[in-house]
């Protein structure tokens, strides 16, 4: 269930803040259209921090139902309070989700013995199955891959989503946690390279604006053909760097309205709209990927 091309998807908002659930179907749909193998909703990129709880819930609700099991969908679960982690997982355990993405506690650094603690205490309180999700250069902590491993063992944590860019971590986690223990990637620049060397799938922000294009690259080197995977990816790889070119997902938002997929304005503060300088970054990795 958790393989192949995963959008980490952006939640839409109107001009003056809201949530904006008619996009929210037009960006479901768009993806299964694409061939889309799962849809993270309410994930990091899908500006978790700055919902509110209910708002959090009804996102995921909503994109369930605009899914109608057409696609998996995986919550975003995450926070950096264990209890709240844990109240997320129950208030979604009946919405139909394929599983729960936590984040790494950010911003308090728990050791870890602490990011052991964390997980372990989530996988007890649900029945859903767990994603882990290390990104030290947002979160300021790293799940390193011995903690990997004895979280592998808890029942309900099946997945890894290693987005440290790291490839040389993969041979670790396999040999640590086993073949069954599911690797993905949340770099796009190196997602590639990831599943060429033993993982199952990336968690994408690409996917959000070049949907078709991740999901035939990710069928072929699923099946081995890595040559026809490399021609895609190298198209994209400049789009994979400049949707970083301020902080994500400021750039993918942007692009994503360039393409008509959602309304212009759509952040919330912090958040603030793509510069000008950056404009013109984005816009030339859209043409050169060929999707703008």
């Amino acid at each position: 269930m958790f393989s192949g091309s995963i959008v980490a998807l952006i939640t839409p908002f109107t001009p003056d803040g809201e949530v904006d659930f008619v996009s929210l179907k037009k960006l479901v749909d768009f993806h299964v259209d694409a061939g889309t193998d799962g849809i993270v909703a309410v994930g990091t990129t899908g500006e978790s921090a700055t919902l509110t709880v209910e708002e959090h819930v009804k996102v995921v609700a909503k994109t369930v139902e605009f899914a109608a099991g057409r696609v998996p969908i995986i919550a975003g679960t995450g926070a950096n309070a264990t209890h709240e982690a844990i109240t997320f997982s129950r208030l979604l355990n009946n919405v139909g989700i394929a599983g729960c993405l936590s984040v790494t506690p950010y911003y308090n650094k728990p050791t870890q013995e602490g990011l052991y603690q964390h997980y372990k205490a989530i996988a007890e309180e649900s029945d859903i199955p767990q994603i882990l999700y290390n990104v030290p250069g947002r979160t300021g902590v790293d799940l390193l891959p011995e903690t990997v491993a004895r979280l592998s063992k808890i029942p309900g944590i099946v997945a890894l989503k290693d987005a440290t860019g790291d490839l040389s971590r993969i041979e670790k986690h396999r040999e640590l946690c086993g073949e069954d223990f599911i690797l993905l990637s949340g770099d796009d620049s190196t997602g590639l390279d990831f599943i060429q060397q033993g993982g199952k799938g990336v968690i994408s922000v690409t996917n959000n604006i070049a949907a078709a294009d991740m999901a035939k690259m990710m069928d072929l080197a699923l099946e081995g053909r890595f040559e026809e995977a490399h021609e895609i990816n190298a198209r994209l790889m400049t789009l994979h760097k400049n949707l970083f070119v301020e902080s994500s997902p400021i750039p993918v938002k942007w692009a994503a309205h360039k393409m008509g997929l959602i309304e212009e304005g759509g952040l919330r503060l912090p958040l603030t709209e793509l510069s000008e300088q950056a404009k013109p970054i984005v816009a030339q990795a859209m043409s050169e990927a060929c999707i703008y």
